[in-house]
């Protein structure tokens, strides 16, 4: 029998694709697509062509986030996926493939404790941060003030940057444990693996 179904790996690599493309458009709208910095290029850059014509910082700013608004469009559309594959993950613990990483917790070294815990940390974390996403983006049908959605808001970065340090220690921790302790871990969630 399988270690890992095929719905489970399916999950898990569609999982990280979502997650990789979040962090991709947060990085993109905090660098090379910052409102900021995109408004002061324009104003500059618009001021070279024709010195008489100068953007208002409001008019400079609209401009900067319509060409960021596409690419923010896909942020929206990842944060739906993440959602529905959090929910997805959920059906799957029911799964011998779900339950395989939780089972026999007692029996497990503390080292795995911690990687199991881990996990679950970051599941909460990916739930508060549906949570929020889909609070702020249906903000105006629930009727939700401004103060309100800045602190929806904060919350949604903070759980952001817990995602941000488990991406990369998960992936150090994964190829640590492939060339070490648990040789052929990488290519069980490609193929399935056995059980011991």
């Amino acid at each position: 029998m399988k270690k890992w179904r095929l719905d489970f790996r399916i999950w898990h690599w569609l999982n990280a694709f979502v997650i990789l493309g979040l962090l991709g458009t947060v990085f993109l709208r905090k660098t090379f697509l910052s409102w900021r910095d995109n408004s002061v290029i324009l104003s500059n850059k618009l001021l070279e062509i024709d010195m008489d014509f100068e953007l208002t910082k409001e008019q400079a700013k609209s401009l900067a986030v319509s060409i960021r608004n596409p690419m923010w469009e896909w942020h929206i559309i990842l944060g739906y996926a993440l959602a529905f594959l959090l929910l997805y993950r959920v059906i799957l613990f029911f799964t011998e493939s779900g339950k395989y990483s939780y089972a026999n917790f007692k029996e497990k070294t503390l080292h795995k404790k911690m990687v199991t815990l881990g996990y679950i940390g970051i599941y909460v974390a990916i739930l508060l941060m549906s949570i929020s996403g889909m609070a702020m983006t249906f903000q105006h049908e629930l009727g939700l003030i401004k103060t309100t959605v800045h602190d929806i808001k904060e919350a949604h970065e903070a759980m952001f940057l817990a995602i941000l340090i488990f991406v990369p220690l998960h992936i150090i921790g994964v190829v640590v444990a492939d060339t070490t302790s648990e040789k052929g871990l990488v290519s069980d969630m490609i193929n399935g693996g056995e059980l011991e």
